[in-house]
């Protein structure tokens, strides 16, 4: 059974990446500069950090294979948005960059179907 658990949890680490990739390249023709990608903290960590359009971005990637558990940028809820606020205030803190604009954009793949909501909260 713990097998098991392992192999579905590699799956779904896989399977992130894998968007993780698509999202950066997604954001990248879109005009972002991607900065850096999985960035780890104490606090938790930042899926894509981006300049665009003269503010630094802090991209939450999201994938949902079907609408089951409602759509992927849902995902990012109040919990979560907190989590990444921390994290990215632990970011600007480490790098030196408080002052910089920054916002924070989420990738949502439903499906096949890819959204960039800008400024998601």
């Amino acid at each position: 059974m713990a097998q098991k658990k392992r192999q579905k949890a590699d799956t779904r680490r896989q399977t992130g990446k894998a968007y993780e990739e698509r999202a950066a390249a997604f954001l990248q023709n879109r005009g972002y500069t991607v900065i850096e990608r999985n960035v780890f903290s104490r606090i938790g960590e930042i899926d894509i950090v981006a300049e665009e359009g003269g503010y630094l971005v802090f991209c939450e990637v999201k994938y949902r294979r079907k609408g089951t558990f409602g759509i992927a940028a849902e995902a990012v809820d109040a919990r979560k948005q907190k989590k990444l606020f921390y994290c990215a205030m632990e970011y600007l803190r480490q790098k030196g960059l408080q002052e910089i604009p920054c916002r924070f954009d989420v990738v949502a793949f439903d499906g096949e179907s890819v959204e960039v909501y800008q400024n998601a909260f």
